[in-house]
């Protein structure tokens, strides 16, 4: 979406109120759904790999759903002005508290499962006094993208926007520096930017896929622990947050890192597999997973 297109329709919901960006949200994602065949059908073979038992229609219908509700991304974004309309439970937040007022750190793990941009405004509200650290991927010619970075900064949240062809030593190098003082550093775990970016194969509802592998060397490298977590919507204005045990990256000798590497990376993940099945609607990934 395009700035002109979104503060057109967000001028148009102050004045409306909060139907009128529900409506242009449905014809977006409705249109979306309807004209770009590829994408959707990425989407279809994804719920087939998760829900193997179901036929393909109903994997076309999960599909729609996924787009439709996508649109509550955008809605939440425009609520969130307000953060005390939007309340919350937790599962696991105390493991992040407790590594807060120990100033020790660690990776926090994120995903395109629920709303990752709620949750980074989350951990910086509900984190007392945590430094925050995340890496964003930029997008060419973004313009909206942009507007949300630059919102979330305003919070206290520092961002590094990391372009798609910059190799991950950069990444790493900050990464360890950041953490080793004992701040968080987030990035997320489920997307390759760039061919050349070095990654980590893992099993993924029965396919061989490729994961990042920064974060595993960044928890190596840094003996920092890795925090998977999801800001996951579960009903209007509401969020369940789920922050799942430490993972810890170690090995004795450079002979076991690369499998250490591998067993970190699957542990992730076959959460990020159970969690897509508690809340599959909540997949915001609109290419084909599997390639």
């Amino acid at each position: 979406m395009n700035t002109p297109l979104y503060d057109t329709i967000i001028r148009l919901t102050r004045w409306g109120g909060p139907w009128v960006l529900r409506v242009f949200c449905w014809f977006i994602a409705t249109g979306y759904f309807l004209f770009f065949p590829k994408r959707v059908a990425g989407s279809v073979r994804f719920y087939r790999a998760l829900f193997p038992q179901k036929n393909r229609v109903a994997a076309l219908g999960a599909a729609f759903r996924q787009y439709q509700q996508f649109t509550t991304v955008f809605f939440d974004r425009y609520r969130h002005l307000d953060m005390d309309q939007i309340t919350y439970t937790s599962t696991g937040w105390n493991y992040l508290q407790k590594a807060a007022e120990n100033k020790t750190g660690g990776i926090i793990l994120m995903s395109h499962l629920g709303n990752w941009e709620m949750a980074a405004h989350f951990l910086q509200k509900k984190i007392e006094g945590a430094k925050i650290l995340l890496f964003m991927g930029r997008k060419h010619r973004e313009q909206v993208e942009k507007r949300q970075k630059d919102a979330l900064q305003e919070t206290g949240i520092t961002i590094i926007a990391v372009d798609e062809k910059q190799s991950s030593p950069f990444v790493i190098v900050e990464g360890v520096n950041r953490l080793k003082a004992g701040e968080f550093v987030s990035l997320t775990g489920d997307r390759v930017w760039h061919p050349g970016q070095r990654t980590v194969s893992v099993d993924f509802l029965g396919h061989d896929i490729q994961l990042p592998a920064a974060p595993y060397i960044l928890a190596l490298m840094s003996h920092k622990p890795i925090y998977v977590f999801f800001s996951l919507r579960t009903g209007p204005e509401h969020y369940h947050l789920y922050c799942a045990p430490p993972i810890n990256v170690e090995a004795k000798d450079r002979t076991r890192r690369n499998s250490a590497i591998i067993r970190a990376a699957q542990t992730y993940a076959d959460l990020l597999a159970d969690m897509a099945r508690c809340h599959p609607n909540q997949w915001y990934h609109f290419t084909d997973f599997f390639k």
